[in-house]
């Protein structure tokens, strides 16, 4: 088969599907092409060696990436943001039918929406079918990001949504509670198709040495790594940590990342005076595989809402991957494959004192009883969450639908 990948952000951005899942795609015997924009995430900035114009054609490994302009933007004015999906939205709708040819099928990675609007006109035009990928469920995490808060507008971007999914092929989604939900707003059962994320392998297996270091007093690391924002409840966390210096319990929480809530949790953090929370920056995606390996246990958090329940955060595939124990603070879906990989501990998010119990329960395990949780976690991701596996699904879909 000859697919079409549209996405707005692709590599050298830092982006999930983007030449990883091209080059998987092209090893199975597939002819792959990209339809992009001028790389600019998240800074908002054009990448140095880039400069916007009409159209520019790249070559990496074999597969052709074709890049077509748009408005550089990605801070928090909503205008901005919307002229940026709209700009590309335009320009993927045009340079699609002016630069493609001969494809058998289009897959479009949602969000933003924009792109999976102008994948399905452009599978209209061309008659090829549109396999459509939400990786974000809009308009609810439009309204729950603050974004936009304006009823009529969330409402007209839920329509949207409607027509985009009546007009793709396929709709693949991350979780099972996505796919409950489409269905509940009326997307046929059978069109809807959970295919669950992969991490970034590579990366992770293949990882450089990282300057920055876990603590070494002799304490259990457990490692929470990525973004540091406001979902994902550092208050919490830090409030487990003072639990668990009055009681003495030999563990180093260790932050590792970059955010918005970040600064707040290293002031609150020197306000208690706490010793056991260590906050280290942002290391290149290359590195950060050399920290998880060095951890002896891993965090995912977030704080408690209806649309986190049925997401599931990117870190939990990577942590999986790892073959680490895990201690899951987020409920519904996520969970749900901790448990079933019976590869860690699963506590009420956003509740501090469940947080330092589970974090007690696990730092009172012996060695080998952690190591069987993290043998247990490697084995379910590379039996049910791996590359090669999601790979193969997608590969099956767009088998079904040309």
């Amino acid at each position: 088969m000859k697919i079409l990948l549209v996405t707005q952000w692709f590599d050298p951005e830092p982006t999930f599907k983007g030449l990883l899942f091209a080059q998987e795609l092209k090893r199975n015997g597939h002819e792959v092409e990209v339809l992009t924009g001028f790389p600019n995430y998240p800074g908002g900035r054009i990448y140095d060696g880039y400069k916007i114009s009409l159209y520019i054609k790249e070559e990496i490994d074999g597969i052709t990436i074709h890049r077509v302009p748009l408005y550089p933007s990605h801070d928090s004015s909503a205008m901005k943001r919307i002229a940026n999906y709209a700009s590309f939205c335009f320009s993927a709708l045009l340079g699609g039918l002016m630069k493609t040819r001969h494809i058998d099928v289009i897959y479009s990675y949602h969000p933003p929406l924009t792109t999976s609007l102008a994948s399905v006109i452009l599978g209209k035009l061309k008659r090829v079918p549109v396999v459509v990928d939400i990786q974000d469920l809009w308009p609810d995490t439009l309204s729950a990001t603050g974004m936009i808060n304006n009823e009529k507008v969330l409402s007209v971007v839920g329509k949207v949504c409607s027509l985009v999914y009546k007009m793709a092929s396929r709709v693949i989604v991350l979780s099972p509670g996505f796919k409950s939900r489409l269905e509940e707003r009326g997307v046929p059962a059978h069109k809807v198709q959970v295919i669950y994320n992969w991490c970034n392998e590579p990366a992770l297996n293949n990882f450089e040495e990282c300057a920055e270091k876990l603590p070494e007093n002799g304490n259990i690391n457990l490692l929470f790594a990525g973004n540091l924002g406001f979902a994902q409840g550092l208050p919490t966390i830090t409030e487990a940590c003072k639990l668990l210096q009055s009681r003495n319990v030999p563990v180093n929480v260790v932050l590792l990342g970059d955010g918005v809530a970040k600064q707040a949790a290293i002031e609150e953090s020197e306000k208690a005076g706490l010793n056991n929370i260590h906050i280290l920056p942002r290391v290149p995606m290359a590195q950060v595989g050399s920290l998880l390996s060095k951890a002896d246990m891993l965090l995912v958090h977030l704080n408690d809402s209806e649309l986190f329940r049925i997401t599931i955060p990117s870190r939990t595939q990577a942590n999986l991957a790892m073959g680490k124990p895990v201690i899951m603070g987020v409920k519904g879906d996520a969970a749900d494959l901790v448990m079933k990989a019976g590869a860690g501990i699963v506590c009420e998010p956003g509740n501090s004192e469940e947080l330092a119990n589970a974090i007690q329960q696990m730092v009172s395990m012996s060695a080998s009883e952690r190591a069987e949780m993290g043998e247990n976690a490697r084995a379910f991701y590379y039996e049910e969450l791996s590359l090669k596996h999601g790979v193969q699904r997608f590969i099956e879909v767009f088998e079904e639908v040309k």
